[in-house]
């Protein structure tokens, strides 16, 4: 086999699909699983989105689209910014993307040169760092702890810009968790990026899942800033693969061209579908749907400070608890291993999402039902108390 590019190195396995696999070789012997590790809805999509891709099928309506996406759903999507946020973005500003994943990819694609660093928060979602070292730039990993909501701050941002800077990368509410940068911190960050000549990425996939606030998006601060967003999170979309990018107009002929080369185009049955998310039935599902999410959560929380784990910053969106387990164990790699073994469930280690947090964080999904989650403690209590008894 030939020798593979270098980038290649730099890209970490993801140790989230390690545990994924070691749950289904228990499953396969019979064990019972309650899987708290991926980060993915319970809910599908609902019955109108289903409809219309049914109709989309069947009428034919799978040609390609134009790159930057069907351009009723793009006004579709600038018309849900003006509805929830109170903005007027307009939809020529709009790309439509094979999911969130595709759109960071297309931003770093336009933006990330070689040996071009971005700041980002560390713990963060591992793939942001992965899609920087993908063009050959630079992630800069920075500890953020709980005293600043294992976030990005301006302070941090101005000490840790230097000659090879270029932008930051930020996530809010962020995976893996759960907390959103305060709207004037995060005017503050803009406006530091802005003056140092830099770019300002904000991953929004989790912003539907926002709990004690008020809906509110970056593309507020300005119209130089780039959005991630996403069908999957809070529109129950997963497996369809479909998000979308908000950029600067003078962006938008660069994006395409990237996309045509790239992509060609989102999935057209998708897309169709994806309309569908914005009649008045699937937003009242959505909101439905966000509550127990809250319920969820406020359940969580509490449960595993009971159990012993601390909570340091009690997560205000997506659906996700970062949780401190130093005081269960020096080793969250081996703890998730052991609780999968002995209690059937499923958590990750800090170890995808940073070097700071990697063996003394876990992280938790509570996107699965209230009786699972009930399930998960109790088992979790027997499994501590037979640790403190041996």
């Amino acid at each position: 086999m030939r020798r593979l590019a270098g980038r290649v190195d730099h890209i970490d396995p993801f140790h989230v699909m390690e545990l994924a696999k070691m749950a289904a070789v228990l499953e396969r012997e019979g064990r019972s699983i309650i899987h708290m590790g991926i980060g993915e809805p319970d809910f599908t999509a609902p019955p109108a989105v289903v409809a219309a891709a049914t109709r989309a099928m069947s009428d034919g309506k799978s040609q390609y689209t134009s790159a930057n996406g069907l351009p009723a759903l793009r006004e579709a999507i600038a018309a849900h910014y003006a509805q929830v946020y109170g903005l007027e973005i307009d939809p020529a500003r709009i790309v439509v993307t094979a999911g969130a994943s595709a759109a960071l990819l297309l931003a770093c694609a336009a933006l990330v040169e070689p040996g071009a660093k971005v700041l980002m928060p560390d713990p963060s979602y591992p793939c942001n760092r992965h899609f920087v070292a993908a063009f050959d730039g630079e992630a800069q990993m920075i500890p953020c702890g709980p005293e600043q909501r294992f976030q990005l701050s301006a302070e941090l941002v101005r000490a840790h810009w230097g000659s090879s800077t270029r932008g930051v990368l930020l996530a809010s509410p962020s995976n893996p968790t759960g907390t959103s940068i305060p709207q004037q911190e995060l005017q503050d960050i803009v406006a530091t990026v802005r003056e140092k000549g830099g770019f300002t990425i904000v991953d929004e996939i989790y912003q539907g899942l926002t709990y004690d606030a008020a809906p509110f998006s970056a593309l507020s601060l300005g119209d130089d800033i780039i959005v991630i967003n996403s069908f999957s999170k809070y529109f129950n979309m997963t497996g369809w693969r479909l998000g979308w990018l908000v950029v600067p107009s003078a962006m938008v002929p660069a994006i395409e061209k990237l996309a045509q080369n790239l992509f060609i185009c989102a999935s057209t049955i998708a897309q169709h579908a994806a309309l569908a998310c914005f009649a008045p039935e699937s937003l009242a599902l959505y909101e439905q749907r966000k509550d127990e999410f809250r319920r969820r959560r406020d359940y969580i929380v509490p449960a595993l400070r009971e159990l012993g784990f601390v909570v340091p910053v009690v997560p205000d969106g997506a659906f996700y608890v970062y949780a401190d387990c130093s005081k269960l164990s020096d080793d969250a790699d081996q703890l998730t291993i052991d609780m999968l073994n002995h209690a059937g469930v499923v958590l990750v280690p800090g170890l995808d999402f940073g070097p700071s947090t990697a063996h003394g964080y876990i992280r938790l999904s509570y996107a699965t039902s209230m009786d699972n989650l009930v399930e998960a403690v109790h088992r979790l209590q027997v499994f501590f108390q037979a640790r403190r008894q041996s």
